[in-house]
């Protein structure tokens, strides 16, 4: 997951803005909440890639197994690698294809940055039950924010909150700032999604067949223009699901006064950690260090 920094990083040291527990109401009407038109079975099935966790096997001391109630008789597995409540937290969407099981490492390499890490699955993914579609991907993840802000608060974690999300989890996490802005810090986005439609025409879905037009979409763009408050965009150079044009095409989109764009040199979707740790790390530690200093 990794590069170079664009020499366009301004730090933005303003106080996370306080309003009230209540949702925000979207103020751009252009931007829909819609996404049935995505839960067709022939594009669920190429959007979403569970996998069952068939064992806890990392809890106890810093490291959190909690289960999140997002709608009648389901719930979302999520893991909190969490040493330090004061420390910044990441609340990580993943991949299609990936589990909170599969960061356990990442999520001791963040701890060790001084980073807590607070990874959650989708519906039918590690601990979690149910089955994932696109509308209820969008509709959990704000469930879950309204759980993680309320569970923080509860447990008196007054550190950061960063929302950060992966692949198909940019969509989860722009969605969250999106409607819960004054209530996050940052924003990392990593091998975003810009444009569904190609992402979804080269996993092979008949974009045509269904009358699909970027309006059904996720709308990543459109809501990455509103979000005010520090961002970081990381891209693969190579990466050969969301082309690196995407990446590009989210931070050119960005319009926050402290934004900064990440390439990773040589690597692909699944290999950025392979190429560029040592770049990735310290771009999400620089960023997060800058919401404490």
């Amino acid at each position: 997951m990794y590069g170079i920094l664009s020499p366009e990083c301004v730090m933005d040291n303003s106080p996370e803005g306080h309003t009230s527990f209540l949702r925000e109401i979207p103020m751009n009407t252009r931007i829909h909440s819609d996404y049935s038109a995505l839960d067709h079975p022939d594009i669920v099935q190429v959007v979403f890639h569970p996998r069952k966790s068939v064992s806890v096997s990392h809890t106890g001391g810093n490291i959190h197994e909690i289960l999140i109630s997002v709608d009648d008789d389901v719930v979302i597995g999520s893991r909190l690698y969490c040493p330090d409540g004061s420390a910044p937290t990441l609340l990580f969407f993943h991949g299609n294809g990936e589990t909170v099981a599969d960061y356990h490492e990442i999520g001791m390499m963040y701890n060790d940055a001084g980073i807590n890490f607070w990874a959650v699955d989708y519906r039918g993914y590690g601990r979690s039950t149910g089955t994932s579609t696109c509308t209820s991907m969008m509709q959990d993840c704000q469930s879950i924010f309204e759980f993680v802000r309320d569970w923080r608060k509860e447990h008196l974690h007054l550190g950061p909150l960063i929302i950060m999300g992966r692949s198909l989890g940019s969509a989860s996490a722009l969605e969250v700032v999106w409607q819960y802005k004054n209530w996050t810090s940052g924003l990392i986005i990593e091998s975003g999604v810009a444009h569904l439609l190609p992402v979804l025409q080269r996993l092979g879905v008949d974009t045509v067949r269904f009358g699909l037009t970027e309006r059904e979409g996720f709308q990543n763009l459109e809501k990455i223009a509103h979000y005010p408050k520090p961002t970081l965009i990381i891209h693969a150079e190579r990466d050969h699901i969301i082309p690196f044009t995407a990446g590009q095409a989210l931070y050119d989109a960005c319009l926050a006064h402290d934004r900064t764009f990440l390439k990773i040199p040589n690597a692909n979707h699944n290999n950025l950690f392979l190429y560029g740790r040592t770049e990735y790390m310290a771009a999400v530690k620089h960023f997060t260090n800058s919401m404490t200093s």
